[in-house]
């Protein structure tokens, strides 16, 4: 039997790609513009083909026919954590280039990936759009917000808005998000508090947080953050959603205490929380943008489990 096919836009450093690859599905052609997340695609997906480019200039007659699209496009448009311009940021404007490469590849199904808000931001005019676009191209469509750590093996709070819209009305049907089921890993599982990591990563005597942050943290269970209302205001038990900008602003990368210091969180330990495998890596490439990655990747579990139910049904 073959295997489905997918093409990924938008892909990151291959989240999303990764969960169906995983379930049963081939990667045939990817696309993404930023160069670093380009590196790290390659050296973990020797198998799929990415394309570096801007997927406005892309031409939608080189991309091969697929039974799925997937996309985890720009959030920032509408993020409660941005300005919300939704479809007047260009950011926000890009579902429109996946309706576009829809149009030409006509997949069976098309999965995509945005910030909780999505559904909410501008009263519910930006989710219609999507809505009813791709219902003009033919799809029906099924949404749930689904968060990583209902989904057993990832303690990290991070709700996104999945859309799953097929051509079938039986598949659509017969399609189902997946159930939440009880988290079975705590932060401590994936974070190792005996091993001293690199001197870059703690913080010293002199730092700019270092006094606030040593009166804070007194145990060593728990993750804390700095944000801009404050500096590790409290403990949590799970990781925070760890955000794009980690990788503009170093301090809002999760923080923890160890038998050696106070340190943030290594980019394997973010992959770990965002449900990557060990074997994932990051080579030739600025720590700065392997923060970012983390950040703006997809949390794969959860990918795998949709993946898996939409699998089902074709």
């Amino acid at each position: 039997m073959n295997k489905p096919t997918v093409v990924s836009l938008f892909s990151g450093i291959g989240g999303i790609d990764l969960g169906f690859i995983q379930s049963g599905f081939k990667v045939i052609w990817a696309n993404e513009k930023d160069h670093h997340a380009c590196i790290t695609y390659r050296n973990n997906f020797m198998d799929s083909k990415i394309i570096e480019s801007d997927i406005k200039n892309v031409n939608v007659n080189m991309i091969p026919k697929s039974d799925v699209i997937v996309a985890g496009f720009p959030c920032q448009s509408f993020s409660v954590m941005g300005y919300q311009k939704g479809f007047k940021d260009p950011r926000g404007n890009l579902f429109f280039e996946i309706a576009k490469v829809a149009s030409k590849v006509k997949p069976k199904v098309i999965m995509l990936e945005n910030v909780k808000n999505l559904i909410y931001h501008d009263n519910g005019k930006t989710f219609i759009t999507i809505f009813n676009t791709l219902a003009e191209l033919g799809y029906k469509v099924k949404y749930d917000i689904q968060n990583a750590c209902t989904h057993g093996n990832v303690p990290q709070d991070r709700s996104r808005t999945f859309i799953v819209a097929f051509t079938d009305c039986d598949m659509l049907d017969s399609f189902e998000f997946p159930k939440e089921i009880p988290l079975t890993v705590s932060v401590e599982d994936v974070i190792d508090r005996t091993q001293k990591h690199h001197d870059g990563y703690y913080y010293k005597l002199g730092d700019k947080y270092y006094d606030i942050l040593d009166r804070k943290i007194n145990a060593k269970t728990g993750v804390y953050r700095i944000d801009d209302i404050g500096v590790a205001m409290r403990k949590y038990i799970i990781s925070p959603t760890l955000k794009a900008n980690m990788g503009t602003y170093h301090d809002r990368v999760p923080i923890i205490r160890d038998d050696f210091g106070i340190r943030k969180l290594t980019p394997y330990e973010c992959l770990a929380l965002q449900g990557f495998p060990k074997h994932f890596v990051f080579r030739n490439i600025p720590i700065k943008s392997a923060y970012k990655q983390c950040g703006n990747t997809v949390c794969v579990p959860i990918v795998k489990r949709i993946a898996e139910n939409i699998f089902k049904v074709l």
